[in-house]
């Protein structure tokens, strides 16, 4: 790792492929591994609070197995009239989620946290991104989640491929936030820690 503080391994707290994808665009190799959190949001708890708390919680529950590391935990909590927008799962899911999100916006709130297990510090910081979806017709709706079934996308829409046709406008101070890692944070986390990039 060409940097100042080579002797410690760059960990991705997360399977998303979507996350190892963004993180790749940094060259610096790392390694992924699978957190072990339960991500059931607290009653009480506000969306950007359960993201930096689950941000914070991966990369806390896999310090153990990496004493000399940089672990980046991330996660992403959408929501649109005070309705959560989990991950659809399926088709039925999908053109449900894509009904309700029709002519609205949806807030995206993205965590990210990177953890010195050879010292104890934290970072974090929550990146907002606003999603507007024009109106969208049914059969818009049903030939968008055939051709591109996001099943596995909070939203059902991927902004980075076919799923832009269906937005109005998106604002973000980072546009990688919406795909689930923003990488200026993280970029600006890593320099913290000493790591050069590029």
């Amino acid at each position: 790792m060409s940097s100042t503080n080579s002797s410690l391994t760059l960990v991705l707290a997360s399977t998303s492929r979507y996350r190892r994808e963004l993180l790749e665009r940094l060259k610096l190799p790392f390694q992924t591994v699978s957190p072990e959190v339960d991500e059931t949001p607290l009653s009480t708890e506000a969306p950007a609070a359960t993201a930096a708390r689950l941000a914070l919680s991966k990369a806390q529950s896999v310090n153990a197995r990496f004493p000399r590391s940089l672990i980046i935990g991330s996660d992403q909590v959408a929501f649109c009239e005070g309705i959560r927008l989990d991950k659809p799962g399926n088709h039925a899911g999908a053109l449900a989620q894509l009904r309700h999100a029709s002519g609205k916006t949806v807030s995206f709130i993205t965590a990210i946290a990177l953890l010195n297990t050879a010292n104890g510090r934290t970072q974090t910081k929550v990146v907002p991104t606003e999603v507007r979806f024009r109106k969208i017709s049914e059969p818009e709706i049903e030939r968008y989640v055939r051709a591109e079934p996001a099943y596995d996308c909070a939203g059902s829409a991927k902004a980075e491929s076919l799923g832009i046709a269906l937005l109005e406008s998106i604002q973000s101070a980072d546009p990688t936030a919406l795909i689930g890692l923003p990488l200026i944070a993280l970029s600006e986390m890593l320099r913290n820690e000493n790591l050069l990039i590029p």
